[in-house]
């Protein structure tokens, strides 16, 4: 009998002593930390996941008559600044850019009612715009020049309010301008006429419809080495800084996009776009 219980005791003991030595398995909700030496995982190194319209897509609205921002290339598909950095931004959340081609009048509210994810078209920050969408930081400056006939009575920015007809795309930033009322800066609505793109309003100055355009510098060099008898004014409408739009409900998108931003802006990466396109 002793023995027996002797026997029994011993046993305990060793249970005893296992269940002392046994580390307690941690939560499930707590990811074993690993080895310092260890190489991070593959997930690890994946961007953050992000909500989009599509997965495994980022769509882009924009209007791919604005070059060098966007445009159509001759077969087929589409080119330009805005279009190689959302490339990049694309690839960087682990996506394929899918390009949403529309009116430039179309782009906010594509964004806006969740029709495409960003909206990057040469897109100027306004208030109004604001109260539509979000804006992330600006990756590039805009200058808004005129475009007059050579021999033109407009010689500057000031000689505009003597313009019978102003030429503009509809939707711009230079339409919004020249269309304010005189109180507000602008020369009123019915001395502006707005066309569907850049290209439209240019074969209007050139058949004499409209005194002059006002649109963005990059494109406005284009048209004009691409057609005689037009230049740019010296002086400059107005400068302004171009983001990309983003749903007021996508918050983690546009933090994602600003971080991938400051990288491709930090190395140099945009700059390298610009210069491919814009030559001088």
């Amino acid at each position: 009998m002793k023995k027996i219980i002797a026997i029994i005791l011993v046993a305990i003991m060793v249970l005893a002593l296992a269940a002392c030595g046994t580390p307690a398995k941690p939560a499930a909700t707590e990811a074993p930390k690993a080895p310092e030496s260890a190489a991070p995982s593959a997930d690890a190194a994946k961007p953050a996941a992000v909500k989009t319209i599509v997965e495994g897509e980022l769509h882009m609205a924009t209007n791919a008559a604005f070059p060098p921002y966007e445009m159509i290339k001759d077969g087929g598909g589409f080119e330009g600044i805005d279009v190689e950095i959302a490339t990049l931004i694309a690839e960087k959340l682990g996506l394929k850019l899918v390009v949403d081609d529309m009116d430039f009048t179309s782009v906010v509210p594509a964004v806006q009612t969740g029709k495409s994810d960003i909206a990057m078209a040469g897109l100027t920050i306004t208030e109004t715009r604001k109260e539509n969408i979000d804006f992330t930081d600006s990756y590039a400056t805009g200058v808004q020049v005129i475009i007059v006939k050579d021999g033109s009575d407009i010689k500057t920015v000031d000689d505009l309010a003597n313009a019978k007809m102003i030429g503009t795309q509809a939707g711009t930033t230079g339409y919004l301008y020249c269309s304010a009322s005189p109180e507000d800066g602008g020369y009123g609505e019915d001395k502006v006429t707005a066309f569907d793109n850049g290209a439209i309003a240019i074969q209007a100055l050139l058949d004499g419809k409209v005194d002059c355009v006002v649109i963005d510098n990059e494109p406005a060099k284009a048209f004009v080495a691409a057609n005689k008898g037009i230049s740019i004014l010296e002086t400059e409408f107005t400068v302004e800084d171009y983001a990309i739009g983003v749903s007021k409900q996508n918050t983690e998108l546009k933090d994602a996009i600003n971080e991938i931003l400051k990288e491709l802006i930090a190395d140099g990466t945009v700059k390298k776009i610009v210069d491919k396109y814009v030559t001088g």
